[in-house]
């Protein structure tokens, strides 16, 4: 038996056993990242799509991605790769040299560096870790997009090595993030660390009767502003989508109204699948 500690689960993994995130393994009594090296999606995309929208704006990045999720999201776009294993899907296999040597021929493309994505890039973050240094001897930009969910000791081997992150921020109370199977406070404490390191962004996916109180979007980006009134907030639309796709799209009027009550306490907010 072995506890693994790369966020708060800390999966008790029997031989053989694979944790919640679908990523990583007892083998042998050793905690092994079955994503390492295997890529489900890779693209070249303006780097506007992660979203981040105040960092080398109108340029691209290479993006990739993996399988796995420490989350159950109801409402993942990405829930084919997210919620399997590496051995369900057809995956290709780039080592961390691969990755920085396509980054660096795409470069007359446009491209910036490396972006992980697509699904949670942090339960395998061995393989983030060791990408991003090589990356950044290259003079590469390194970009995560992440739930923020990991124990803040994985995240600080990070942060010397990534240039900017999108975090989703799902929701702004515990009860919510209690429905996904996450923890709000790590979170939190998750941005807080980022920001001190690199240029943080924030997402948060509205969906109509679960997260869409006016009061706890006041209390987010009240809480954004004691941190950085200059962070950005992406305030993004519900569209119907894998357990919840018997949901209405959030109501456009929801939208305006909530960015309107961010606008009060921070200096970029923007909205998203307008």
């Amino acid at each position: 038996m072995i506890e693994c500690k790369v966020c708060f689960h800390h999966c008790r993994l029997e031989e053989g056993q694979i944790g919640f995130c679908q990523g990583r393994k007892n083998e042998l009594g050793k905690n092994i990242p079955l994503n390492y090296g295997k890529v489900s999606s890779i693209a070249l995309e303006p780097i506007e799509k992660k979203p981040l929208l105040r960092f080398h704006p109108g340029s691209k990045i290479l993006s990739i991605g993996s399988a796995g999720c420490n989350l159950k999201c109801p409402f993942c776009q990405n829930h084919t790769i997210s919620m399997a294993r590496p051995d369900e899907l057809q995956m290709q296999t780039l080592m961390p040299k691969d990755v920085v040597e396509l980054a660096i021929k795409m470069k007359s493309q446009g491209n910036i560096g490396i972006a992980f994505t697509y699904n949670e890039p942090l339960i395998n973050y061995e393989y983030v870790l060791e990408t991003s240094k090589l990356a950044k001897a290259e003079g590469l930009k390194t970009v995560l997009v992440t739930n923020g969910t990991v124990e803040s000791e994985i995240l600080n081997q990070l942060v010397p090595f990534i240039d900017a992150y999108n975090i989703d921020l799902k929701g702004f109370n515990s009860a919510f993030y209690q429905q996904l199977c996450g923890d709000f406070e790590n979170v939190r404490t998750n941005i807080k660390l980022a920001q001190k390191f690199a240029h943080v962004e924030i997402t948060t996916l509205i969906i109509p009767g679960k997260n869409d109180k006016y009061e706890d979007m006041e209390a987010e980006a009240k809480w954004l502003a004691e941190i950085d009134k200059d962070i950005p907030l992406h305030i993004t639309r519900f569209f119907p989508n894998h357990l919840w796709s018997d949901l209405k799209p959030t109501p456009l009027a929801t939208m305006v109204r909530l960015k309107a009550i961010a606008d009060v306490y921070l200096n970029h907010v923007y909205l998203g699948n307008v």
